[in-house]
């Protein structure tokens, strides 16, 4: 076995360490006794021995005879972004764990223990249910009678005589041979009285929530004292905390697990805890469990430099630089030697959605030229995405000529500052010209790339808008070079007042300016001010060009007003409230998506590749605007696309080419 960690390619993409620390994760979602496993540091991935030994990468299930199942397992980012909308087995309705089977064709998930121990097609359990169970072979939508009441779909079991439904799980767990749990156990941190075995739900009158780790008791089984309403769930029975840690790095003495409900501010992270801290009586000091072991120089994606350890922030009124929440000065954090300024809370610049989980230490720093040209004097550069010419600057800009774009954002270039090719037509608007080659992001934990290859088209994972312009990637992430030089604090012209972080929420919100839900959205953090922006808005050129008028339009963010407003370009009613383009004597109030259309990202005149179609991008800046083969109506944004090959092939939406080809599929 490698020192250096074991290389299970069926299983996971990273080295995998050996580990026997069950708390560290469950792959199959089953909590079995034996915990021996790997465990990947880079991406916090545990899997069992027994679990990773037995997979296959292919398996034939009765449940799913359409299709055979593979195996997958989540990466770091799926998890984070699985973990928003969760994902449960098709089968047994159980949440699934990092490894599963999977069907991508059906969309058809299956937990690893339902895949090698298929539930009995007939079963029998008296003291549950009176009549015998039949396993249904087709998904359906049910009441749980059992004792926990959810509503469930998948394949349930079904008494034919008085129609009651029941989870597969409730049938197991409710079955002696499933129970694989002492009803009762003895458990050193909490000596007063034995734990019972329950099922389901915990007590109405419980904070619902394991009192070692403060996880929320969602599986089946734990274990619970009434008496003294103290809760463990099945990972802390299994394997507890030790009690006590003799840890040099985190402090000069021995600290002791104190089990119980207890209001805390932890002197390694200066947050806050509510249960069980480990303690040194002698110093006063009082510490999280996940805060030991903290590393100690790390990288994360709210900073452009490394940040390291301090046992000591030191620094009066100062702000997290992830959350932007005070920090108690006179505990533990990270900051930046190189801006005195910048500190962030230990958890909070160690969560999964702002570090890459390597601890650089020992590694030494990367030092690489970011800068994306080269001067050549106080006009003129030569731009690395450009090197066979030079550029020069125009710092009066055109009126909004269509037919001149930004080679980086696609953008026409407007009353800006520009840099032109002194030899061609390439051109650059100024800030894009000034986009690093390399930079951190907060929507992905590493390092992100300024490429500018040619690409056939690539959906933007923060504003989700189609282009084939420069980008920022790393791997699966690809960022249009506007949502990609995102950086904090971020001040929009509408509201200039109060800067703009992105703060990841618990769930998607509602733009200020489009009133459409996104997630990945830009917040103010000021009380009671509630202004957020998603990335498509917040990207909106501030002034446009368009055919209906002569002037140069503007966009107006929303406006009190009585009466009815409308658009000009699409004749439909417009909602003032919203954003909207409007020109210089503020006459009309033009949707946004009529200036801008679906292919604002894409070059006229390039080819593109969409569902295996190939289609040209075109200017809609003909005398006649064309009919949309789809919608039959004239086409109304600035840019369409021409179907290449065929007649009448013209479609002015993204929506308009899929319910197309769906109905062409269909035919």
């Amino acid at each position: 076995m490698d020192s250096d960690g074991v290389s299970v390619p069926l299983i996971h993409e990273h080295l995998m360490m050996p580990c026997n620390d069950l708390r560290r994760g469950d792959c199959c979602e089953r909590l079995e006794a034996i915990s021996d496993g790997y465990y990947c540091t880079t991406c916090d991935f545990f899997v069992h021995k027994k679990c990773g030994d037995e997979a296959s990468e292919c398996i034939e299930n009765p449940f799913h005879s359409n299709h055979p199942l593979r195996l997958g397992f989540l990466s770091r980012l799926q998890r984070q972004h699985w973990l928003k909308v969760v994902r449960s087995c098709d089968l047994c309705g159980k949440n699934i764990g990092d490894l599963f089977y999977r069907c991508e064709i059906c969309d058809f998930d299956m937990d690893l223990h339902c895949a090698k121990y298929p539930p009995l097609e007939v079963i029998d359990i008296p003291e549950m249910h009176s009549h015998k169970l039949n396993l249904l072979k087709d998904r359906v939508e049910f009441d749980c009678d059992a004792k926990c009441g959810k509503i469930g779909y998948g394949f349930p079991y079904e008494c034919h005589e008085c129609d009651s439904k029941f989870h597969v799980d409730c049938v197991r767990y409710s079955s002696s041979e499933e129970v694989k749990h002492p009803l009762e156990v003895n458990h050193s941190y909490h000596s007063l009285h034995p734990l019972k075995l329950l099922m389901g739900q915990p007590p109405d009158y419980s904070d619902g929530k394991c009192r070692l780790c403060g996880r929320k008791i969602d599986d089946k089984l734990f274990y619970h004292c009434s008496s003294c309403n103290f809760t463990l769930d099945m990972r802390c029975v299994l394997n507890p905390p030790p009690k006590s840690v003799l840890d040099l790095k985190t402090h000069d003495h021995q600290l002791n697990l104190l089990p119980r409900l207890i209001f805390f501010t932890c002197n390694a992270c200066g947050l806050n805890g509510d249960r069980s801290p480990y303690a040194c009586f002698q110093c006063d000091f009082l510490i999280h469990k996940d805060c030991f072991g903290l590393p100690r120089l790390i990288n994360i994606n709210r900073h452009d430099h490394r940040i390291s350890r301090t046992s000591l922030i030191g620094i009066v009124n100062s702000v997290c630089g992830v959350c932007r929440q005070k920090v108690d000065w006179t505990c533990g954090g990270y900051s930046c030697q190189r801006c005195s300024t910048y500190i962030a809370h230990s958890k909070c610049a160690t969560r999964e959605d702002v570090w890459n989980g390597k601890e650089l230490e020992g590694v030494p720093e990367e030092i690489e030229d970011i800068e994306p040209y080269v001067v050549i004097d106080d006009n003129t550069i030569q731009h690395f995405s450009h090197k066979e010419h030079y550029m020069r600057l125009n710092v009066n800009g055109l009126m909004c000529e269509v037919n001149k774009r930004c080679n980086a954002c696609n953008h026409p270039i407007s009353p800006q500052s520009f840099y032109g090719c002194m030899d061609c037509d390439f051109i650059l608007h100024q800030n894009c010209a000034g986009f690093p080659r390399r930079k951190w992001h907060v929507l992905h934990n590493e390092r992100l790339a300024l490429v500018t290859s040619e690409v056939n088209i690539f959906g933007c994972s923060a504003c989700h808008k189609i282009f084939n312009g420069f980008r920022y990637e790393h791997e699966d992430t690809k960022l249009d070079v506007l949502c990609g030089s995102f950086s904090e604090p971020f001040i929009h012209p509408s509201h200039p007042h109060h800067p703009l972080y992105c703060i990841s929420p618990e769930d998607d919100e509602v733009c200020s300016g489009c009133n459409e839900r996104s997630y990945h959205v830009l917040r103010c953090i000021e009380d009671n001010c509630g202004f957020i922006l998603d990335f498509g808005c917040a990207t909106f050129p501030q002034v446009v060009k368009h055919r209906i008028e002569d002037q140069p339009l503007s966009l107006c963010y929303g406006e009190k007003a009585s009466g009815k407003y409308w658009c000009d370009i699409c004749e439909k009613e417009t909602n003032p409230n919203t954003w909207f383009y409007t020109c210089k004597d503020h006459r009309a109030s033009l949707h946004t998506w009529c200036v801008l259309g679906d292919f604002m990202g894409l070059i006229p005149k390039s080819t593109i590749e969409l569902w295996n179609i190939s289609y040209e991008v075109v200017l809609n800046n003909s005398i006649s605007r064309p009919i949309c083969r789809h919608c039959k109506s004239h086409c109304i944004p600035p840019i369409i696309l021409k179907k290449i090959g065929t007649s009448d092939p013209y479609f002015c939406s993204l929506d308009c080419i899929e319910s197309f080809k769906r109905l062409w599929r269909a035919k």
